[in-house]
């Protein structure tokens, strides 16, 4: 399906839950957010059926995020889940790998064809320093088994200020030689306004964007930089993804009410 500006939307993030177990710098203060309720945070069904809404339209790309999304229980569920519907191509998820190791193989197994993971630095001190929980160690085995398990890996490197470079190359290297992809990710703050010329590859240029997002309160949301959002019609999502695509803006500004954490990066 094509939106206003005749760019073709295909690709949905799916944010499962709000909740995450680190508190990375450039994602959430330390004292985290207000979570949301439970009863609020959409189920594995609604899920499924926005899925198979977005497939009669043409989507075809489909990443589970969160916060983060393997501590959603459940999440094999959900895997399989949508494994199950027919047309779904690539069934992806970010996540930060402190809980992957045990998962991976069961995750390919659901029917999960890659992870993207977070991993900004090689250094144990400067890793607890900017995920303020988080241990590497924890982090490199889910990477492993990842891989081992057979899925596609890619890591996501926010590159930080003094050391940033260092460490993209230290990480360039090291998954170079475990035959893994690199995404190299500018730090931003969603209140400040959208740059599309930086040296890094995300975030991607506006006149390429090809994605909306699906929030965990059920609220899909045409762009990570606006405010704009629609609320799902569980019994018609497909008139709800439209309306989102229709209302999605040519580029992107500031979003002022959710922080990163909130709406899946």
């Amino acid at each position: 399906m094509r939106d206003s500006f005749d760019r073709e939307i295909r690709y949905l993030r799916i944010s499962v839950t709000d909740r995450c177990n680190l508190r990375c710098v450039y994602c959430m203060p330390e004292e985290g957010v207000p979570w949301m309720d439970h009863a609020r945070v959409i189920s594995f069904e609604d899920i499924r059926d926005t899925v198979a809404a977005a497939v009669s339209l043409g989507f075809d790309k489909f990443r589970l995020t969160g916060g983060e999304p393997l501590v959603r229980k459940g999440i094999l569920d959900l895997v399989s889940m949508l494994r199950a519907v027919p047309g779904v191509g690539t069934l992806a998820m970010t996540t930060n790998g402190t809980r992957l190791a045990p998962l991976a193989a069961a995750l390919k197994a659901s029917g999960l064809d890659s992870v993207n993971v977070s991993l900004d630095t090689l250094d144990p001190a400067r890793y607890a320093a900017v995920t303020r929980r988080g241990d590497l160690a924890d982090a490199v085995a889910g990477i492993e088994a990842a891989a081992a398990a057979g899925l596609k890996v890619k890591l996501n490197v926010v590159v930080m200020e003094a050391y940033g470079e260092r460490d993209l190359a230290e990480i360039r290297a090291w998954a170079a030689a475990r035959g893994l992809a690199v995404q190299s990710i500018a730090r931003y703050d969603l209140a400040s306004d959208k740059l599309d010329e930086h040296a890094y590859d995300r975030p991607p240029p506006c006149a390429t964007c090809d994605r909306i997002r699906l929030l965990a309160d059920g609220t899909l949301r045409p762009c990570l930089r606006s405010s704009l959002g629609v609320s799902l019609d569980r019994k018609d999502p497909a008139a709800s993804i439209r309306q989102c695509i229709h209302i999605k803006p040519a580029a992107g500004a500031t979003c002022d009410d959710l922080s990163i954490a909130q709406i899946g990066g």
